[in-house]
């Protein structure tokens, strides 16, 4: 869980969910018209998508046993205290062992959802040598510096959307200095907003995961989010974290529609806040900055 980013993040951009403001996983992973796509995009893209479903479905399991929990204790008359999320653990525990790409997973309470402390972070993470441990922070909010994780991508969006959000990837300061991404979904209890469910990748496994698929392509390509911030690249042109501008990606997540032009598709992945970004044709470097593809500029 990065609390200093280094690079803005990204989430999935606002859709009319059926059945209500928020939607369901389900929801997320309809295929949308594919528009004809070549075998090695639709390959591809299913590739992204089957690796980054495994971390949304831990994240999911983790809204879900959440939202049970606060209801039960909703239930029994009462508010619920840091005490209470103790008992996600046993189901965080085994997520951390089961999916080869999450680094870290929990829930993050929103303010004043909690009666006994202002915020909490009920958060596991393991370690090099493979143990689990928890992070612990003071968020007593007189003396510590990420007391409000309110503003954070990995928070906001999914509270300001109602939908899963991939944030990053920026360097993880708080938890293991680590290039990273948080994939994130909200919780609610009554048809509020209670917190976030999610889980950190480390953006070098995601890429151990993603190159050789991107590879694949006849020509550069690189996967960005709804911002266009870069998560994953085999285009010397684009470095993971900078920035690729000239184009609405969140249109093209939204209508979940390959866009061609100036010898580039843009190929959303399989409901995923993700795009496939690929260069069929060699392009001249006025071409290239026509187009929102060149270089991009460092992030600020």
């Amino acid at each position: 869980m990065s609390t200093i980013p280094a690079l803005a993040g990204t989430a999935d951009t606002p859709r009319a969910p059926a059945g209500g403001r928020h939607g369901t996983d389900e929801e997320h992973a309809r295929r949308p018209d594919r528009g004809g796509l070549p075998e090695a995009e639709e390959r591809v893209a299913a590739g992204v998508g089957r690796a980054l479903e495994a971390v949304f479905a831990a994240v999911a399991e983790t809204r879900a046993d959440t939202a049970a929990l606060l209801a039960r204790v909703a239930d029994a008359g009462r508010h619920p205290v840091s005490a209470d999320l103790a008992a996600l653990r046993p189901g965080l525990h085994p997520r951390l062992a089961r999916e080869e790409l999450v680094s870290g997973v929990g829930f993050v309470a929103a303010p004043g959802l909690l009666s006994d402390v202002p915020a909490w972070l009920e958060w596991w993470q393991s370690t090099a040598e493979g143990e689990v441990r928890p992070l612990l922070l003071d968020l007593d909010p007189r003396q510590s510096a990420y007391s409000d994780y309110t503003h954070w991508d990995w928070f906001a969006l999914p509270r300001d959307t109602g939908l899963r959000a991939v944030a990053g990837p920026y360097v993880d300061y708080l938890c293991s200095d680590e290039y990273s991404l948080t994939l994130s979904a909200p919780v609610e209890l009554a048809g509020r907003f209670a917190g976030v469910a999610a889980a950190d990748v480390y953006l070098r496994h995601f890429e151990d995961a993603a190159l050789p698929l991107l590879r694949e392509l006849p020509g550069p390509a690189h996967l960005v989010n709804a911002r266009g911030r870069v998560a994953a690249s085999a285009d010397p042109a684009h470095l993971a974290g900078s920035l690729t501008k000239g184009h609405d990606f969140a249109a093209v997540l939204r209508e979940g529609r390959t866009v061609t032009g100036a010898g580039v598709r843009l190929v959303p992945c399989r409901g995923l806040p993700l795009v496939l970004v690929w260069r069929t044709a060699t392009e001249d470097s006025a071409g290239a900055r026509a187009a929102g593809l060149g270089p991009a500029p460092p992030a600020t």
